[in-house]
Formats: structure tokens, sequence, C-alpha cells
């Protein structure tokens, strides 16, 4: 491409921040760096259905070393008093699980604030992006935070009912690495982590639908009623 096209484009691109609404989104193509962070953002917004302040933690503590670039408006995160908060908030929410009778009330009461984690933390990643695309990458956040969410609240119940609670520690560590590893990955290895979460997205529909279609030809096959002997 030419200097003079690439001037051209220059001068006809809307600015996102400048212009900002519907047209700059249908108008602007996001450069690397925006790609990049929707994918660390998706990322952390799934780590964040394990556990919910870890991916926060994760996203502060790189921001503040330099690794991670936050979105304008966000740079509070990097803040000692709210790096304290957030650790805080890490250690009770991960003893809370440790705790059998507790964990069940946890995930009450974190599966809405996953959600509403899962959008601050792709916001806060989401760089060069204008305001419409910026609210459709904190659906996807909340969306893939409540996927992992979901699956967790399956795990842990599935481990209540048949051991009864005895097995919910172990479900509560393999979160905790699950928020951990996803975090670290997100960060480091943005993409990867996106096709992760896709894969385990195809597994869990591909498991809901195999139970729905089971349940429906369950149903549809009648029932065979057997003769007294004679």
């Amino acid at each position: 491409m030419s200097d003079a096209t690439m001037a051209i484009l220059q001068a006809t691109v809307p600015d996102p921040v400048r212009d900002g609404g519907l047209a700059a989104a249908l108008g602007w193509l996001p450069s690397s760096d925006a790609w990049l962070g929707m994918a660390v953002g998706i990322g952390l917004a799934a780590a964040a259905g394990f556990r919910v302040f870890v991916p926060l933690l994760v996203a502060a503590v790189a921001a503040k070393t330099g690794v991670l670039t936050l979105a304008p408006g966000y740079a509070w995160l990097t803040a000692t008093p709210a790096l304290a908060a957030l650790g805080t908030a890490t250690v009770l929410e991960v003893a809370a699980y440790s705790i059998p009778w507790l964990d069940q009330l946890m995930d009450l009461l974190a599966t809405p604030i996953a959600l509403l984690a899962g959008m601050l933390v792709a916001a806060s990643v989401a760089v060069d992006l204008p305001p419409v695309l910026k609210w459709g990458v904190m659906l996807l956040g909340a969306g893939a935070a409540g996927m992992t969410q979901g699956a967790t609240v399956l795990a842990r119940f599935k481990a209540t009912t048949t051991t009864g609670g005895t097995a919910n520690p172990v479900v509560a560590l393999g979160e905790l690495v699950g928020a951990v590893g996803t975090s670290l990955l997100a960060v480091f290895l943005p993409i990867l982590t996106v096709l992760l979460v896709l894969f385990l997205l195809l597994l869990a529909w591909k498991a809901l639908g195999g139970v729905a279609f089971g349940r429906r030809r369950a149903a549809g096959v009648p029932r065979i009623r057997q003769r007294p002997p004679a």
C-alpha cells in the first residue's frame, strides 16, 4: 500500500476516541493492540467464573509491573489501596470456598458478581476501542464468566450430592488453579486462552445438547407394558 493511500485512509478513518458511537464502530477497524486487549479481556473474564477476584488481582499486578496496559479510566486498579483490597478479597474468597457448607452460599453470591467482574476486567484492558465495541467486549466478558461459573456450580453440586461435600475442597482447589492459570495465560498467551475458552464452550454446548436430546429421546420411547404371567 502506497504512502498516499495510507495518508488518505488516516484522514478518512474516524478517530474512535474523538468520534465514538456507532459510526466509529462501523467505520473503524481495530488495531492489533485492540485485538490483543480484547483477547486478554475475554480470557480474564473467563477466569472470573472460577474465582471473582483472582483475575482482577492478576490484571492489577500485571499493569502495576508494566506487563499489561489498562484502558483509560482504569488506572485506579494499580493504586495501592485497590491492590490491597483485591488481595484481601481474594484471600477471603479462597478461604470461604474451602468450607464445604459455605461454598454453596458463595455460589449464590458469586454468580451475579462473576458476571459483573467479567465485564469489569474485560473493559479494563479494552484499549483503542470505541464505546460501542467496548460494550460488546464487556458483554462477551460477562458471557465467558457466566460459562465458567456455571460449570463450577454444576461441578460443586455434583460433588456435594455424590460425596456429601467431602470432595468439595478438591473442587475448590481445582477452581483456584483454574482461576490463576487462566489469568496468567490470558496475560501472557491471550490468543491461546481465547481458543481454550471457545473449546470449553463447545464442550459445554455438546454436553448440554446431549442431555437435552437424550431426555427427548427417552421421553419419546413408548413404555412396553409387560403382561403378568398366566
